[in-house]
């Protein structure tokens, strides 16, 4: 999946990221695995689909509806974190692999395909992974902490190339928002209440000083 091929995709997420982005400030890294079917595969913003791209985010769109269960739980914790100024303002989400994939399953159906759910994907999309990587590490980004959206494969990936390339001092696993719509639906304030704990405490230890206006904001 590439949205990026679509001249909206292209005009949403030049919005999205002047809005949220369009400032000095350094982030926190959040490296999810690859982009799923409803949401940064059509909007081309991670965690973000068609419903939250407008309503949450503010930002019009001619793209078909889509509704994402991700989008739901990070949209959802974003704004117990204080909103998505406060947010975005911290952190700056993607993706290990930039691209999603998709495959048909038993009953022919269009299902999400993780870039490590084949070997040969992994090895193949691996160069682009890490030219990806390095270029988004150029941006104004913490290096000393990065979190990572999945504990499982995404998690021994990261750190395989982490252990090669010394890309962060340390790498610090959450379980997937997908994993958690779709197993642990009922414990979802268990898990963002986990997250908001993880996340202001990798902020309060950072490298640059928190006013009392970003504190106030990310209700520290």
């Amino acid at each position: 999946m590439n949205p990026y091929k679509d001249s909206e995709v292209l005009r949403i997420t030049g919005e999205f990221y002047r809005k949220f982005y369009n400032d000095p400030h350094p982030r926190y890294l959040i490296m999810a695995i690859n982009p799923g079917r409803f949401g940064a595969g059509v909007t081309g913003i991670p965690f973000t689909d068609t419903e939250r791209l407008e309503k949450v985010c503010g930002i019009k769109h001619n793209l078909s509806s889509t509704h994402e269960p991700s989008s739901v739980f990070a949209y959802e914790m974003i704004k117990n974190y204080g909103g998505t100024h406060a947010f975005y303002r911290d952190f700056y989400i993607t993706s290990v692999c930039p691209l999603g994939f998709v495959k048909e399953n038993e009953k022919g159906k269009e299902v999400n395909f993780n870039y490590y759910d084949s070997r040969e994907l992994e090895k193949t999309v691996t160069p682009f992974i890490i030219q990806n990587l390095e270029r988004q590490l150029q941006f104004s980004l913490e290096k000393d902490k990065c979190i990572c959206w999945g504990r499982g494969k995404n998690f021994r990936f990261l750190s395989g190339l982490n252990a090669k390339y010394k890309f962060f001092k340390e790498i610090i696993p959450l379980d997937h928002p997908r994993f958690i719509m779709q197993y642990k639906a009922n414990e979802r304030k268990e898990y963002i209440n986990q997250y908001l704990r993880t996340l202001r405490e990798v902020v309060s230890k950072g490298h640059f000083f928190l006013s009392p206006q970003r504190r106030k904001d990310a209700n520290f």
